[in-house]
């Protein structure tokens, strides 16, 4: 057998979570062997030589997170939802936490000896560098964690002083960043292709899609979501819409560089990680999926040929979704999808959102089954106290499942950062743990006072809540509406057949939490919605004995939750996920057989045919 898939071995240990991803396996290959001598090689025999193994050391920043101290602040919560989305909605707000995806890229492409340290303690990286006698430590960090990322650097010079010490991620965009934290290299931009150039391995290697989680923990209400987690799926990276203050487009020059640049070659992917996995359901890291038109088309006509009914969670613009047609979306699977509204005052200045009716688009497709994030940006140049408001009651009147409010916020890199910069509008003074875009604003605002901006961004989520109730509310409701659309349909193909059921388990699923909602509901509103839609979903799908006892049960964790908040607060600290690769020993006559490839005197790991071929591109994290 020329190849076999990673298998991960997952047990707790303490408070961490170790993970060993293991090799492939390759014909006649040699045991990895760390270097003795002096030059730098073991031989084997007199005839097999193996070239030194590095020991790299991968690591998101260090927790406590979301708390007030040295090295962080408490509105800067290692949580996408509870951060910037469900912050507002208390016990009900979406409890996930994310890995930083990009350095298990990084991992999986690279030929060395990989540790991957993700939610660590000051003192558990400490105690990795002191042990782990690493040659090189990537350090990945967003420009909030300046300062854990600074502290991890100095921990590294002390305990580790021969180790090369690596900055990524879009913390790495800071300006003279390699003068503030003492490093050796800087990684702007092509992360994978700068590791491959800087060992010595081939940078035009394809490139292997890991399987991945897209979340950890996850809970809502205090009731455990059950089952695996969505996959991670990245085709590709940028956008050429290259909004001026969106730092992803910007990252990567104002264009799209696909990993996957075909609908079949997405679906391959697709069907490998799902099957490693053992889930069908996709988180898609993809600025603008839908912008590339043919390859979704050519990706839904792989899934009808073969009856494989994936389902999606996608990022796309307005104009985007419209071109690509919402019965379509329905077809390709799509569960939610997050859309970048940003202003109604200055929805013409962003041509994605052009002529889009926002309302009528959002209500389309939630009637349809597919839930919505829509996002917004407060405190931008034109806003005042007097039209902010406006800007407030538009994203909340869209009546999404979800709203995002962010405070806009120039960083580094985007057109937004160099003009605010050349005007003289920045806040320099401003330590980097404040820009993280939910309280004080990183440039002068004539309008607004420094408390201002927290004000407005708390009342935005507060207004959004109570309005129209929990997430949850909302997504068990467009669940619910999707159904009741698809089942009306008497003209039902395979595919909306096979959607109709997903639907339809979905809606019963999310139900099931709804006595939970009702209970403790944020107002009398809610109350009666949810108890209404309860209702209609037992007509809809009647209630099984021990769907009842499980309404009972997310009421009783709910109980609990609420009692778990009050004494203890609502922080989540992760416990550390370690995750070790092993090397492939390369040895010169395993080379010459063609099952690796030998790039000067350093080893390359060969893909198996399994593997999907990408365009090598970066993939630098940005969840840490």
């Amino acid at each position: 057998m020329l190849s076999s898939l990673p298998v991960a071995l997952v047990s707790p240990i303490g408070h961490d979570i170790f993970v060993t991803s293991a090799p492939y396996a390759y014909p006649q290959r040699s045991p990895a062997v760390r270097p003795r001598g002096t030059d730098g090689e073991t031989h084997l025999g007199s005839s097999t030589r193996v070239q030194r193994t590095r020991k790299i050391l991968l690591s998101g920043v260090f927790g406590p997170y979301g708390v007030d101290d040295e090295f962080g602040r408490k509105e800067n919560i290692m949580e996408l939802y509870h951060n910037q989305v469900t912050k507002a909605q208390g016990p009900a707000s979406f409890r996930f936490h994310h890995r930083s995806f990009g350095l298990y890229f990084i991992a999986a492409n690279i030929n060395a000896d990989i540790t991957i340290l993700d939610f660590p303690s000051r003192k558990r990286f400490a105690r990795e560098i002191e042990r782990g006698d690493y040659d090189m430590v990537g350090i990945s960090f967003i420009m909030p964690n300046f300062d854990k990322a600074r502290e991890m650097a100095r921990i590294v010079r002390e305990k580790a002083p021969h180790a090369e010490i690596i900055l990524g991620g879009h913390g790495a965009a800071i300006e003279g960043v390699d003068r503030m934290i003492d490093c050796d290299h800087v990684v702007k931009g092509e992360g994978i292709r700068w590791m491959r150039e800087h060992l010595g391995q081939d940078p035009d290697a394809p490139i292997r899609h890991p399987a991945l989680p897209s979340a950890e923990w996850m809970s809502i209400l205090g009731v455990p979501l059950q089952g695996p987690s969505s996959s991670l799926l990245v085709p590709g990276v940028g956008c050429v819409n290259g909004c001026s203050f969106c730092s992803t487009s910007h990252f990567f020059g104002k264009s799209y560089a696909p990993f996957l640049d075909s609908g079949k070659a997405l679906f391959e992917t697709a069907c490998r990680v799902a099957d490693e996995r053992g889930t069908d359901s996709f988180f898609v890291m993809d600025e603008n999926f839908l912008k590339h038109r043919d390859r979704a088309l050519e990706l839904l006509s792989e899934i009808e040929q073969h009856q494989r009914f994936f389902r999606f969670h996608i990022f796309s613009s307005a104009e985007a979704i419209t071109a690509f047609g919402l019965d379509n979306l329905v077809r390709l699977g799509v569960d939610l999808v997050w859309i970048g509204f940003e202003s109604r005052s200055r929805q013409s200045a962003f041509a994605k959102n052009h002529g889009i009716d926002a309302r009528k688009l959002v209500q389309d497709l939630r009637d349809r089954g597919i839930a919505v994030l829509a996002s917004g940006i407060l405190c931008m140049e034109h806003h005042t106290p007097d039209n902010m408001q406006e800007d407030i009651d538009f994203l909340v009147g869209l009546e999404a499942d979800f709203a995002q409010f962010m405070l806009l916020t120039p960083i580094p890199v985007t057109a937004l950062y160099l003009d605010q910069q050349r005007r003289g509008l920045l806040r320099m003074d401003l330590p980097f743990q404040e820009w993280h875009g939910q309280k004080r604003l990183s440039y002068h605002h004539l309008a607004f006072n420094d408390d201002d901006p927290e004000k407005w961004i708390n009342r935005a989520f507060r207004q959004d809540y109570e309005e129209n109730s929990s997430s949850m509310f909302r997504m068990a409701e467009t669940a619910v509406r999707g159904y009741e659309h698809l089942a009306a349909k008497t003209d039902r193909d395979a595919c909306l057949e096979a959607r109709m059921v997903q639907c339809r388990d979905k809606a019963r699923s999310w139900s099931l939490i709804l006595p939970a909602v009702t209970r403790n509901a944020v107002n009398p509103l809610e109350r009666r919605r949810s108890n209404d839609l309860f209702e209609r979903a037992i007509r809809l799908f009647g209630q099984r004995l021990w769907e009842r006892a499980a309404g009972i049960a997310t009421i009783a964790l709910a109980g609990l939750w609420k009692l778990r908040l009050k004494i203890f607060g609502d922080r989540l600290q992760p416990r550390t996920i370690v995750t070790r690769y092993k090397a492939v020993a390369v040895t010169r006559e395993l080379a010459d057989s063609g099952a690796v490839s030998i790039v000067g005197r350093t080893q390359v790991q060969q893909l198996p045919p399994a593997a999907a071929a990408i365009s090598p591109t970066s993939f630098m994290t940005s969840g840490s």
